[in-house]
């Protein structure tokens, strides 16, 4: 009858020798490391990562990284399979903030691009004083300045219906829109 597979112990053994000789430069080793600790790795970083995709990634950094440093691997402060595993959830946890970085880097790039809401109770607010501040500064204007630039802005009469409607000269009613529009600018602050 065959033995069911190797016991625990002998495993870890096996991939603590198979680490040493990779860390004495045994290429020829590492094939063996790479069965028996790939499997460990890319279950845990797949229990930290919940991504097939980005599990497989993990596994393979860390397995070259095991590769690169194995002569820094000291087996009295545990196992291979443990230190493998140590490096697989450190790297699966550095993905995780690395993705939820990138996550909320993206979602301020859209919220930056996406145009504001219209605030129609802000606008309405803003556009009444504005209104009031425009009645107010109309007060201040004689009252054929007044009339003529209610006649040619609110109504939209051209200058020469303008002086139809008032009855007075047209070079007349241009200096009373032009001095009115002048003395509405300076009350309302607007650059010229």
């Amino acid at each position: 009858m065959p033995s069911p597979g190797p016991r625990p112990a002998a495993a870890r053994a096996t991939a603590d020798d198979a680490l040493t000789r990779v860390a004495g430069g045994d290429r020829d080793a590492f094939p063996a490391l790479y069965d028996m600790l790939s499997p460990a790795v890319h279950g845990t970083a797949l229990a930290v990562l919940r991504d097939p995709d980005h599990a497989a990634e993990v596994t393979q950094e860390v397995m070259v990284e095991i590769w690169r440093t194995a002569s820094r691997w000291d087996a009295r402060r545990g196992s291979a399979r443990a230190w493998a595993t140590t490096m697989a959830h450190r790297r699966a946890v550095d993905r995780v903030r690395s993705v939820q970085s990138q996550r909320t880097r993206d979602q301020a790039a859209l919220d930056g691009d996406r145009p504001r809401a219209f605030d129609v109770v802000a606008e309405q607010a803003e556009s009444n004083l504005e209104a009031e501040r425009v009645r107010h500064c109309l007060g201040g204007l004689t009252d054929t300045q007044r009339e003529a630039v209610v006649l040619a802005y609110y109504d939209g009469r051209t200058y020469r219906e303008v002086a139809e409607s008032l009855e007075a000269p047209l070079p007349t009613v241009k200096s009373r829109i032009r001095d009115g529009l002048t003395r509405l600018r300076d009350c309302l602050g607007v650059a010229a």
